[in-house]
């Protein structure tokens, strides 16, 4: 592997959590789930027992700060963190200094991810101008120039009839828009999850209909125009059942769902560590059991991470003054399959489709991401060790920030490799590495 074109045969690895196998990868490809019936020269095993293949992940919802914040992260060391999560592929949102509005910056972003990032980078595009809700975006320029995506996403495209536009430019294009449900007269200030929270804490209440009014709005305008509306790190339980019923008449909508919504609730913010602000805000435990139930059922088709990396500066601060956000990718596998698991192993061929499959068709990858495991398919995997317990420390992210939520938390799943396309990207253990050269 590592871009060889050598031959490396995996003993004993679990493709989606089966029956160990020995799998064969020739220079960039998968070439057979089992050892060959006879060696080649240039074979090299590597001991891979008990560990989890996985097709490599597939992010939706990553911030990489570059251009204009990169104290916080640049695209080197955020795709370093994808890669480190198990990312083969992520998409990155437009909220940058200048913001990414136009094919100039577009073209910006593939040009600069092609000469330092650890993983395949995938702009989106802004919907409007500055991310400021009043004009359009050229939204087919910029998809002509490598969007995949447009989304406003930090700020509510709040207008409608711009909505409308930007869902038509989406249907024109084979493209979609991602829409931060948070309807900015219902949250105003809103800074933790309504009810206990807010009162325990004296914060500003955050609504769930601040959330489920701007979703229950946007699904019908998806279903008007035909265009292809993605719903943004959904959090509550009303939002699950509009996009289940969008979904039942047809609609062209799709929804992601963050780890940490999955995993953590508002308890977390009772003690108002800024670790633990985020938008939208944790919420209650009734909607975290929702948001796992929708996943498994497919309403919600897809985990994405929000990664959103800030510095220890920003973020040691009064709950109100620190920024909004967490970290994501390095420990997003984790932390959904305990989410899913329940104690136990989850069901790996879920994880996959949540994680990889799912999100790379939505996003429009699925050529070249989230493929299968199996002979004749790109050599894009993860492996996962299933018995890892480790404690999360973030003094290790690799991430130039370290704001994750889940420092000191220990979990049993650790990615422990990734490999897009035969190259090495990832190698904790160094396993795969030293197996190759």
């Amino acid at each position: 592997m590592n871009g060889r074109a050598g031959t490396t045969i995996l003993r004993g690895v679990r493709p989606l959590g089966g029956a160990p196998r020995d799998v064969t990868v020739r220079g960039s490809r998968i070439a057979a789930m089992a050892a060959p019936q006879v060696g080649a020269s240039d074979a090299t095993a590597v001991d891979c027992e008990g560990l989890i293949m996985l097709p490599a992940l597939v992010d939706l919802h990553t911030h990489l700060r570059e251009p204009g914040d990169t104290p916080s992260e640049t695209i080197a060391s955020g795709t370093r963190a994808a890669a480190h999560g198990g990312y083969s592929d992520v998409l990155a949102m437009a909220n940058c200094v200048p913001v990414t509005d136009s094919p100039e910056r577009v073209r910006h972003i593939v040009e600069r991810a092609a000469r330092t990032a650890s993983c395949r980078v995938h702009p989106v595009g802004a919907v409007t101008g500055g991310l400021a809700g009043r004009e359009l975006a050229p939204l087919d320029a910029m998809a002509a120039a490598g969007a995949v995506m447009f989304s406003d996403d930090g700020v509510c495209v709040d207008d409608p009839a711009l909505l409308v536009r930007a869902l038509e430019a989406a249907r024109r294009t084979g493209t979609l828009v991602a829409q931060h449900a948070q309807c900015p007269r219902l949250v105003e200030r809103g800074q933790v999850n309504a009810g206990a929270a807010a009162l325990a804490t004296g914060l500003p209440p955050w609504l769930a209909t601040g959330e489920e009014t701007i979703v229950a709005r946007d699904v019908v305008l998806a279903g008007a125009t035909g265009g292809r509306l993605h719903i943004c790190h959904v959090s509550t339980a009303g939002t699950v059942e509009i996009v289940r019923w969008a979904k039942s008449r047809g609609w062209p909508v799709t929804a992601e769902v963050t780890p940490h919504h999955l995993l953590l609730t508002d308890l977390m913010t009772r003690d108002a560590d800024p670790l633990h602000k985020v938008n939208p805000p944790l919420r209650g435990a009734r909607d975290v059991a929702a948001l796992r139930a929708a996943l498994r059922d497919g309403t919600i088709d897809a985990v994405a991470t929000d990664h959103a990396p800030h510095t220890a500066s920003s973020k040691d601060n009064h709950w109100c003054e620190a920024p909004f956000g967490m970290l994501g990718l390095e420990t997003a596998l984790p932390v959904v399959a305990e989410a899913l698991g329940a104690g136990g192993e989850p069901d790996w061929g879920l994880v996959a489709a949540v994680m990889s499959a799912r999100p790379a068709r939505i996003a429009g990858l699925a050529d070249v991401a989230g493929r299968p495991l199996r002979a004749g398919e790109p050599a894009t995997f993860t492996l996962v060790d299933p018995r890892a317990d480790w404690r999360v420390d973030r003094a290790e992210s690799v991430s130039a920030s370290d704001n994750t939520p889940f420092h000191g938390m220990t979990f049993r799943h650790r990615v422990v490799a990734t490999v897009v396309e035969g190259r090495v990207t990832a190698d904790i253990g160094h396993r795969l590495v030293s197996a190759t050269g």
